[in-house]
């Protein structure tokens, strides 16, 4: 864990170190990726049999590679009902949060007498990519299911892996609760190329969303272009600003809630309290020694783990700028102030009494968020993923005469003469 000061000389240095290891793309995999998509782009359900057996350990056919409605059924029937209930209530937050980013068309005509538009549409398919095995999130099935279902889009298609066979109740259960019927058991970059270039079983998609190993980002990644993508999702992370009211205990729980999710994932504390920042690392001390996935979080927090001591409300925001986080913590008496001061962040929680992981769950704002910097470009997943926009022009000769003779000049100067003699044409003897 790295201890920064903005009052050292050395505090830009140390911050752009800490910063450094965000983003860094895992060039291992490239070469095997690439050969993977093109060996299912070339032999279809074949290679993506092949591979399934290879690295799930499991024998299908294309007659099996889609799972029927009764095993997804009967799956889904093993969750207790207490989690049934929990994983409904989920849903109908999520829904109703995307219903609410739902856009208007534009329609109007403005004062040179043109009809200008703007028409949303939803993509015709989606395909979901669910984690299998022991990284199996029934959550991840509803936020990247439900905002496409909410825009529109009328194909929705699941692949899952299912290592030696097992299905995870959890997830059938999601995508049961989700209605979604076409589900397929393959992972990998196998099932991204089978989504993204279609094979006799499983039809093309236009959009490929949800997380995955380095060889799912990676696919993703290579094919994009071909079809869209929601993000290249790396580590997750968090960044916590908290004051000395805070329960030290508290703060370490959350740090380590993202240092839990992987080695790499990174967690970070600022505060204007020294005594308070050592505080939270002995808290944390603590708690890594019962925390059931202590190892990961151990490596976690030695790594990529940072304390930030600065001296003022604007120096916190200006560095919360620089993390640019996934997710970002506002433990302060006036969180949402503070939060107009932060530019760059995935997803703002705040206040004392909502931890990051009410957002994984139950919040209702989407999970699917902007990883290693990215949020000073990027936004989470919403319904806008799922939907086109296509303007619209409509003039008559009135209209033209109006605005097309700078068009024609413009075009002249381009040197595209085509163009300017579309409009020109139009408008001689006018």
């Amino acid at each position: 864990m790295k201890r920064l000061d903005t009052t050292s000389a050395k505090f830009a240095e140390e911050l752009k170190s800490v910063l450094a290891r965000r983003g860094e793309q895992n060039d291992s995999v490239v070469e095997p990726v690439r050969a993977i998509l093109a060996d299912v782009q070339a032999r279809g359900d074949e290679a993506v049999c092949e591979y399934t057996s290879r690295f799930d350990r499991l024998e299908l056919t294309p007659q099996t590679i889609r799972l029927s409605e009764d095993e997804i059924r009967t799956a889904a029937d093993r969750v207790a009902p207490e989690t049934k209930e929990a994983l409904a209530l989920a849903a109908k937050r999520i829904r109703a949060f995307h219903e609410a980013q739902l856009p208007k068309d534009l329609d109007y005509t403005d004062d040179a007498g043109l009809r200008l538009g703007m028409r949303w549409t939803a993509l015709d398919a989606a395909g979901l990519y669910v984690p299998g095995g022991k990284a199996a999130y029934p959550s991840s099935v509803l936020m990247n299911a439900l905002p496409a279902q909410v825009a529109g889009v009328k194909r929705l298609a699941m692949c899952v892996p299912t290592p030696d066979g097992v299905l995870n109740p959890l997830v059938m259960e999601a995508a049961r609760l989700c209605g979604i019927t076409e589900v397929y058991r393959v992972g990998g970059a196998q099932a991204v190329g089978a989504l993204a270039y279609g094979t006799k079983s499983i039809a093309a998609v236009d959009r490929i969303v949800g997380p995955g190993n380095a060889f799912v980002a990676e696919a993703k990644r290579q094919v994009f272009g071909h079809v869209g993508i929601d993000s290249i999702a790396g580590p997750s992370e968090v960044v916590v600003v908290a004051d000395g009211k805070n329960d030290p205990r508290l703060v370490a729980i959350d740090l380590l809630a993202q240092a839990e999710h992987d080695e790499q994932a990174q967690s970070v504390l600022i505060t204007q309290d020294a005594a308070f920042a050592d505080a939270v690392i002995a808290a944390v001390e603590e708690e890594l020694k019962t925390l059931p996935r202590a190892p990961i979080a151990r490596k976690s927090w030695d790594d990529c783990g940072a304390v930030v001591l600065v001296r003022n409300d604007d120096e916190a925001a200006e560095v919360v700028n620089a993390f640019a986080p996934e997710h970002l913590e506002v433990m302060l008496d006036e969180p949402r102030v503070f939060s107009q001061k932060v530019r760059h962040a995935g997803a703002i929680f705040m206040g004392r009494f909502c931890p990051e992981a009410v957002g994984d769950y139950v919040g209702g704002p989407n999970h699917v968020l902007p990883t290693s910097r990215t949020a000073r470009f990027a936004s989470g997943l919403s319904v806008y993923d799922f939907l086109k926009r296509t303007t619209s022009i409509e003039t008559d000769i009135e209209g033209l005469k109006k605005v097309g003779p700078a068009g024609v000049i413009l075009a002249r100067e381009e040197g595209l003469d085509a163009h300017a003699m579309s409009m020109a044409e139009r408008l001689k003897g006018v």
